[in-house]
C-alpha cells in the first residue's frame, strides 16, 4: 500500500509539473503574438482556435474515457484489441470529418465569416483536429501504462515545437498568423510520429465489435457535457466577435490569458487536493480538515488576486529589449483581469467542494453543474456583452463559475455536508473588499505602488484584527518567521 501510493503521488507530480510546464510556455508565446500581430489578427486566432475547442469534443466522442474503462478492467477482448479498437475509430472518423472540412473549406470560410485571404484555415484546423485526435489513444496508452515521465516528455516536447515554430514562422519566414496555425499542425504531427513505437507495440488489426458497441456506449454520454464544458472555457469568444469585431476579441484574448498566473494556482491546488481528500477521506475529523482546507485556499488565493490586481498594469507595461511584454494596442482590456483572476478563485472553490462528490461516488451528478454553469454563461454574454463590451464577457465567465460553485454546494451539503468556515471566508472577503475599495479611492500618484504594497500590509493586518487566525495558527506563523512564541 505504501508503494502504491508513492507512485501515485509520484504520478501527480509529473503530470502537474508537465502541464503546468506547458502552459506556461504556452503563455509565452501571448507577449510575442501581441508585439507581431494586430488585435485583429489575435482575434481571428482566438475564435478559430475556440471553434477547434468546441470540434475536438465532436472528434473524440468520449473515446478516452472508454478506452480507459475498457482498457483497465479487460473485460471485453485482448489487450491489443482494446488499444486498436478505439484508435481505428478515431482514425477513421477523424479523416472523414476532416476531409469533409477540406473539401468544403471555401464555404466553411464565408460561413465563419473570415476574411477571404484566410482561406486556409479551415484546412488547418483539419489537419490539427486529424494529428491530435490521432494521439488521444496512444497517449491514454502510456498513462494506462504508468509511463508518466515519457507522457509528461512528450507533451512538453509538443509545446516547445510549438513554440519555436512560432518564432521561426512569424519572426524568420513573416507567415502572419497562418505561422501559428502551421506550427500547431507541425507540432501535432511531430508528436503523432513520436508516438509511432507506442501504436507499433500495441496495435492490431483484429477489430473487435462487442468491444465497439460498449466503448460506444461508455463514451457517448459524455459528449454533451463535454460541450458544456467548452461552453464555459471559450464560447465568449465566438459570442464576443458575433457582437463586437476582431479587434475587440484580440484584446480580450491577450488579457484573458494573464489570468494565467492564478490558473496555475487552482492547477496545483487541484493536482495536490484530489489525491489528499482521497486518502484523507476515512479519516474521523475529515470534514473538519477539508474545510479548513477551502479556508487556507481561498485565503491565499485571495492574496494573489490582490498581488496580481495591484501590480498587473506595471509588469505588462516593463519593456524588454525596448519592447512591453504585452504591446500598448492591448493594454485597453487590462480591467478585466481582475474579473478573470477571481473567476479562477471560484474555479477553486469548485474544486475544493467536489470532495463529497467523489468520496460518495457521486459524479453523475456533475454533467447538470456543468450545464447550470454553461446556461449562465451563455445567457450572461448575451445580455451583459451589449452593454459592457469585453468586461460584459469576462463577468458572465465569473457568473458560470460562481453558478457552478454554488449548484455543487447545495448539492454536495445533501450528502455530504461539511461545515465550512463561514465567519472566516466573511473575514476574508472583507478585508479584501476593504483595501480594494482603498485602491479604489486613492491611486497613490508617484508613489502608486508603495501604496498598492502598503494596501497589501493592510489586508493582513485585516485579517489580524479581525481574528482570521486561530492561537495555533499565530504560533505556526511566528515560527516560520523566526520570533519566539510568548510564554
Amino acid at each position: 500500500m505504501p508503494g502504491q501510493l508513492r507512485r501515485l503521488g509520484t504520478d501527480t507530480a509529473i503530470y502537474g509539473a508537465s502541464t503546468i510546464v506547458g502552459r506556461f510556455l504556452n503563455f509565452l508565446l501571448v507577449p510575442f503574438y501581441t508585439n507581431v500581430l494586430h488585435p485583429g489578427e489575435y482575434g481571428i486566432v482566438a475564435y478559430v482556435y475556440s471553434l477547434i475547442a468546441f470540434l475536438n469534443v465532436i472528434y473524440t466522442y468520449g473515446m478516452e474515457s472508454a478506452y480507459f474503462k475498457y482498457a483497465s478492467t479487460g473485460e471485453l477482448g485482448d489487450e491489443r484489441q482494446n488499444f486498436s479498437t478505439p484508435f481505428i475509430s478515431l482514425l477513421l472518423t477523424s479523416a472523414v470529418l476532416s476531409g469533409a472540412m477540406a473539401l468544403t473549406a471555401a464555404p466553411l470560410n464565408r460561413l465563419l465569416l473570415l476574411p477571404e485571404e484566410h482561406a486556409a484555415l479551415p484546412l488547418y484546423a483539419a489537419a490539427i483536429l486529424l494529428l491530435d485526435t490521432a494521439a488521444i489513444v496512444p497517449f491514454a496508452s502510456l498513462r494506462m501504462e504508468g509511463k508518466a515521465a515519457l507522457f509528461a516528455v512528450l507533451k512538453v516536447l509538443n509545446i516547445v515545437v510549438n513554440v519555436g515554430c512560432n518564432l521561426l514562422l512569424l519572426l524568420v519566414a513573416g507567415a502572419g498568423l497562418e505561422g501559428i496555425f502551421l506550427s500547431g499542425v507541425i507540432a501535432s504531427g511531430f508528436t503523432l510520429l513520436t508516438l509511432i513505437p507506442t501504436v507499433r507495440r500495441r496495435f492490431t488489426l483484429r477489430f473487435s465489435s462487442s468491444l465497439y458497441k460498449a466503448l460506444l456506449s461508455f463514451g457517448l454520454p459524455y459528449v454533451p457535457a463535454g460541450l458544456a464544458a467548452m461552453v464555459i472555457q471559450v464560447i465568449d469568444r465566438p459570442i464576443l466577435r458575433a457582437l463586437t469585431n476582431d479587434a475587440t476579441v484580440g484584446v480580450y484574448q491577450a488579457n484573458y490569458r494573464l489570468g494565467i498566473f492564478m490558473m496555475l494556482i487552482v492547477s496545483m491546488f487541484d493536482y495536490a487536493w484530489r489525491p489528499f481528500f482521497l486518502s484523507h477521506a476515512k479519516d474521523p475529523d475529515a470534514k473538519s480538515l477539508f474545510a479548513r482546507v477551502l479556508s487556507y485556499f481561498v485565503a491565499g488565493a485571495t492574496a494573489v488576486f490582490l498581488v496580481l490586481t495591484f501590480f498587473i498594469q506595471d509588469l505588462v507595461q516593463l519593456k524588454i529589449f525596448g519592447r512591453a511584454i504585452i504591446h500598448a494596442d492591448y493594454w485597453g482590456g487590462l480591467s478585466i483581469v481582475p474579473v478573470v483572476l477571481l473567476a479562477y478563485v471560484f474555479l477553486g472553490v469548485y474544486n475544493n467542494l467536489m470532495a463529497g462528490v467523489y468520496i460518495e461516488k457521486k459524479t453523475a451528478r456533475l454533467p447538470v453543474i456543468t450545464f447550470a454553469g454553461a446556461a449562465a454563461n451563455v445567457a450572461a454574454n448575451f445580455v451583459l456583452i451589449p452593454l459592457m463590451g469585453m468586461m460584459g464577457a469576462a463577468v458572465a465567465t465569473l457568473i458560470a463559475y460562481v453558478v457552478m460553485a454554488a449548484v455543487l454546494y447545495v448539492d454536495v451539503q445533501r450528502f455530504y455536508p461539511v461545515r465550512y468556515e463561514w465567519g472566516r471566508l466573511a473575514r476574508i472577503a472583507g478585508a479584501a473588499c476593504s483595501v480594494l475599495l482603498l485602491a479604489l479611492a486613492v491611486d497613490g500618484g508617484p508613489y502608486r505602488i508603495v501604496w498598492r504594497i502598503v494596501l497589501l500590509v493592510v489586508f493582513c493586518a485585516l485579517l489580524y484584527l479581525s481574528r482570521f487566525f486561530t492561537p495555533a495558527e499565530l504560533r505556526t506563523l511566528r515560527a516560520l518567521f523566526g520570533r519566539p512564541a510568548a510564554e
